[in-house]
């Protein structure tokens, strides 16, 4: 089994897993291992499945492109990356998701909690589109998409457990969020703004610096530095 094959054997197993432990295998593992052995298996597979898929990656053939990529798609994908950077970067700071965390029931959705209650795995899903939009090659596609369906269907799972540890805390953070993004404001049930500095500062910067690490890490300009460099 070579090339794209291996890349969806290995990208599936990597999801797959992710899904497995976190979910419908963690109780049992956690009574039978304990919660630090369980997080260091946890941490060994995710490290083990995630390595399998990059060096499938790299060693599976460029595929031609199933559409051509222009400026237009370039200039699309480079515009949804700015909102996703500033969900990433706001996304660590106050959000009620984060293990640890204890203030779904009395927080404010501000910011991009506002905007949607899952803003990190929102962010990836973005990254995930984006990349496959302007990198149309079987290899990619299969990677990236796996990364949208991680973050996407895992955010929904997230949604489940967290109710179901928190009932009354998280349930009142369901009401006053939503799911996908901008719902809740359309639906007034959360309002627009309150961007604290770490989301709309940090999230240009990481946009300005991961887009121009595409030059020396993949050998071609994305984002803005296609039109600069």
């Amino acid at each position: 089994m070579a090339g794209s094959m291996m890349v969806l054997v290995m990208a599936g197993a990597f999801v797959g897993s992710h899904f497995l432990l976190s979910h419908p295998l963690r109780a049992p593992l956690v009574r039978a291992l304990g919660e630090r052995a369980f997080q260091a298996l946890y941490s060994a597979v995710a490290f083990v499945t995630l390595g399998a898929t990059v060096w499938a990656y790299r060693a599976a053939p460029v595929t031609p492109p199933l559409w051509p990529v222009g400026d237009g798609l370039w200039a699309l994908a480079t515009a949804a990356m700015l909102p996703a950077a500033i969900l990433l970067l706001g996304s660590l700071i106050g959000n009620p998701a984060l293990p640890g965390a204890t203030t779904a029931a009395t927080a404010e959705p501000r910011g991009v909690y506002a905007i949607t209650r899952h803003p990190m795995m929102w962010a990836f899903a973005i990254w995930g589109v984006c990349h496959i939009l302007v990198y149309p090659v079987a290899k990619n596609i299969v990677v990236a998409g796996a990364i949208v369906v991680l973050a996407l269907v895992g955010a929904a799972l997230q949604d489940r457990k967290k109710a179901a540890l928190d009932p009354q805390g998280w349930t009142a953070w369901q009401r006053r969020t939503s799911y996908l993004p901008f719902a809740a404001i359309a639906q007034g049930r959360a309002a627009f703004g309150g961007f604290r500095a770490h989301a709309l500062a940090g999230g240009l910067v990481v946009w300005l610096g991961a887009t121009w690490a595409h030059i020396p890490l993949a050998g071609w300009a994305a984002g803005i530095w296609r039109w600069l460099v």
